[in-house]
């Protein structure tokens, strides 16, 4: 089994059990809102559910969590280089408009700004096509 969420797997092993998402709630006796929220990736069931979960799903416990968690840390890592370029970009446009209001900027240096701006808008374009 390739390495998935545990929300993608509990996802894909109830429609291969022929259940809804009401129906895994019903026989959890949980709400049908807490199985979407698993599937997700919003929440995670509780420890002591998921011998139940596994068993109402036809799998082992082991083979239930023997998936990947997404940890928070590492997509922030990854996603670093593009919410730099975002924010230098949204910085150059603040700098502008709020220096045009006070008219504490010549023409060529707002421009210049802008220029920056828009380039790591597009370096940040190609970062998140490349994901």
């Amino acid at each position: 089994m390739e390495k998935k969420t545990l929300g993608s797997m509990i996802a894909e092993l109830r429609k291969e059990n022929g259940m809804t998402q009401a129906d895994l709630a019903e026989k959890m006796g949980i709400t049908d809102k807490a199985v979407s929220k698993w599937e997700r990736d919003l929440s995670y069931p509780d420890i002591t559910t998921i011998p139940k979960l596994a068993d109402i799903l036809g799998v082992s416990a082991d083979e239930l969590l023997k998936c990947r968690t997404e940890s928070k840390e590492t997509d922030k890592k990854e996603n670093l280089p593009l919410l730099i370029t975002r924010a230098i970009a949204l910085a150059m446009g603040c700098a502008v408009t709020v220096l045009s209001i006070t008219g504490k900027i010549e023409i060529k240096s707002g421009f210049t700004l802008l220029g920056i701006g828009l380039a790591c808008l597009a370096i940040s374009l190609f970062i998140d096509q490349k994901d």
